[in-house]
């Protein structure tokens, strides 16, 4: 295969695993704070997506400038779900919020059908749509932005979490959410925070997704078993695994389909994913796993 030809699939594999990764890192966040799934994550980022398609006409302007109201939007909407699915099943089995964030994604698929329709709908490009020549390689410019956007708001997470106070406050709350309380730190709202943030997150990817690949009601079922693959792959309860992992399926579902197929390339990933459960339970980053849905 031509170098060119390789170079181009990588790009477009990292632009697609760079969206995949920011739904895999909401996913994991949650899963961190409640020790429970969020299966509504991926109908979360047909939401975002959707929000998108729906702003789009409202804001004559590339669709970099629809971010930040999609993060706002999305992050409120994450309060509504933690309030509505989450805080009344607070201290009962995981099995209730397994099956209340199922109940928000069916509620979130017929709202989007109803509003918008059935229909594959696009989002437009986060700039111009059009490409850049680097030297003889010739790029998309959406998919450098999707690389762009993606790396900023999880360099802006880690920087959270890592140097200020609501992070550690975050982090805390991940760890051991019964020690972070008795040393003051107000664990429910903590919660809340981090389902707005991982709901964001979710919106952010729908808006990067929904140009290249259109957005329809059903296409959330699709994305959270990516997640779940992806939090599968990296170790449970790692964010850099999330990230990882994310990027593996992207390189399988372009590297591996444009040498082979697609279906193949789906095989080949879920054979990877048994060998690393066989041979590494805990995921390529070692986490421990603990007690989920």
């Amino acid at each position: 295969m031509h170098v060119l030809t390789v170079a181009q699939l990588l790009l477009n594999g990292v632009a697609l695993g760079a969206a995949y990764a920011l739904v895999a890192l909401g996913f994991v966040l949650v899963l961190n704070a409640t020790g429970a799934v969020n299966f509504a994550q991926g109908d979360l980022v047909m939401a975002g997506g959707m929000l998108a398609v729906a702003l789009a006409p409202l804001v004559p302007a590339p669709g970099i400038a629809l971010l930040p109201v999609v993060l706002v939007l999305m992050a409120a909407l994450g309060l509504l779900v933690s309030v509505a699915a989450y805080l009344p099943l607070r201290g009962r089995p995981h099995v209730g919020v397994f099956i209340s964030t199922i109940a928000v994604g069916i509620v979130l698929q017929n709202g989007a059908t109803v509003l918008l329709g059935p229909e594959p709908r696009a989002a437009p490009p986060l700039l111009s749509g059009g490409t850049l020549r680097l030297g003889e390689l010739v790029v998309a410019e959406q998919s450098l932005a999707i690389v762009a956007v993606a790396a900023l708001l999880i360099g802006a997470q880690q920087w959270v979490f890592a140097r200020t106070q609501l992070g550690r406050r975050l982090r805390a709350t991940a760890q051991d959410p019964e020690m972070a309380r008795a040393c003051g730190v107000p664990v429910t709202a903590m919660i809340l925070a981090t389902f707005a943030l991982g709901t964001a997150y979710a919106g952010a990817a729908g808006l990067l997704l929904a140009n290249q690949f259109f957005v329809t009601p059903t296409a959330g079922s699709d994305l959270i078993l990516k997640a779940y693959i992806a939090v599968t792959l990296g170790g449970w309860g790692s964010v850099p695994g999330a990230v990882a992992g994310a990027l593996v399926i992207a390189l399988f579902e372009v590297g591996v389909s444009a040498v082979l197929s697609y279906p193949v390339a789906m095989g080949a990933l879920y054979v990877t994913l048994l060998v690393v459960l066989v041979a590494r339970p805990q995921g390529l980053f070692g986490e421990v796993a603990r007690r989920r849905a």
